[in-house]
């Protein structure tokens, strides 16, 4: 069955403060919310979905901004409008995203109400000084409060982090990790600091009291994540922000790694790290064995000029690698970087990858 997310957005709409990185107008593109036009793309969405019900789960998401926050008759009628859709079964979930300082018994007694399933924190660090920097106006014991709260009322709780903020540190992001793990959380998000136009941040980076984490960087601290997260059985539903037109121009990021394939390269850079632990712990040499019939491969091939003779060289000149189904991308590496570095560092010539469905996650084994 598949998922089909129906987003409507609350930009700020509920959040009195405005953190050093915050510009939701742009990240989301809207300004205000019309009960109307929330109301016709829902319908617009089941519509195209009309006499295939049953091959799809809908899920109406409330995103953006301080769903919580805003006040408390807009919020009722947000959520008045949503629940006979729940109701009726043609929509399966309700999810909503706010801040740690607007979770209370109240809130969720009365999202319960309207049979809310899911509440994304914006935790974003769990560090007191980047939260400090950041001028969050929370602390960190009220984001860890915030997701026990949830998870203890039955919703699922699902954890927003920033990697990348100012006074962060590769460390501190991961320590962030940590928290959102041990507080319970069902999910994570994982976004990398990006720098609008007209935001403090700007401002910060202008006069020097900011300096954004490198591409390299920011794919070390996400990978970290994406590793602690799987270990910890805790899904990443996210990295980083998704394509608009509105983050990019004059009036968009700035600066920062708006690199919209950063996900694919962090976690490209976990199987990165996976195939040089094979390499460390497996004294083989040559090629695999036959094919398993369970398996599908695909035969990718670096330059083998020279393979032999690389340093490093492992002798190996074909890699036989099983990996997770639908991993196979980035097993290759994104623009085929880990088959380079195979080549360049242990003078393997060909990466030869087939997918697995009996391994699941960062899994993989020589086959």
């Amino acid at each position: 069955m598949r998922h089909i997310n129906i987003p409507v957005f609350i930009p700020h709409l509920g959040c009195p403060h405005t953190c050093v990185f915050c510009n939701q107008r742009k990240i989301s593109g809207v300004c205000c919310v019309d009960l109307d036009a929330v109301r016709a793309q829902i319908e617009s969405t089941l519509d195209g979905i009309r006499g295939r019900e049953d091959e799809y789960e809908c899920e109406i998401a409330f995103f953006g901004g301080s769903f919580t926050g805003i006040p408390r008759d807009e919020l009722t009628a947000l959520l008045e409008l949503a629940r006979p859709y729940v109701d009726d079964g043609r929509v399966a979930s309700l999810r909503c995203s706010t801040r740690p300082d607007y979770i209370d018994k109240e809130i969720i007694d009365l999202l319960l109400r309207y049979r809310m399933t899911t509440v994304e924190l914006g935790v974003q660090s769990t560090s007191a000084e980047v939260l400090r920097r950041c001028e969050r106006g929370h602390t960190a014991e009220q984001s860890l409060a915030a997701l026990r709260m949830i998870r203890e009322s039955g919703m699922h709780a699902v954890g927003q982090m920033m990697t990348g903020l100012p006074g962060s540190t590769r460390e501190s992001d991961l320590r962030t990790g940590c928290d959102i793990i041990g507080a319970g959380a069902d999910g994570a998000r994982i976004y990398p600091t990006m720098t609008f136009a007209g935001t403090a941040l700007e401002g910060m980076l202008r006069r020097g009291e900011y300096m954004p984490p490198s591409t390299a960087e920011t794919v070390e601290r996400v990978a970290d994540l994406c590793e602690l997260f799987d270990k910890a059985g805790v899904p990443v539903i996210r990295i980083g922000l998704c394509y608009g037109e509105g983050l990019t121009g004059e009036d968009g990021i700035v600066a920062g790694d708006y690199e919209c394939a950063v996900g694919e390269m962090a976690q490209s850079e976990v199987f990165l790290r996976r195939l040089r632990a094979l390499l460390a712990d497996e004294k083989v040499t040559g090629t695999a064995g036959a094919e398993e019939p369970d398996a599908v491969s695909n035969d990718i091939s670096a330059d083998d000029t020279g393979s032999a003779h690389s340093p490093g060289s492992t002798g190996i000149r074909t890699l036989t690698v099983c990996c997770p189904r639908g991993r196979t991308s980035q097993v290759i590496g994104h623009r085929r970087a880990n088959a380079e570095t195979l080549r360049r560092e242990y003078g393997i010539g060909r990466l030869r990858v087939r997918e697995d469905d009996s391994l699941c996650g960062y899994e993989l084994r020589r086959c």
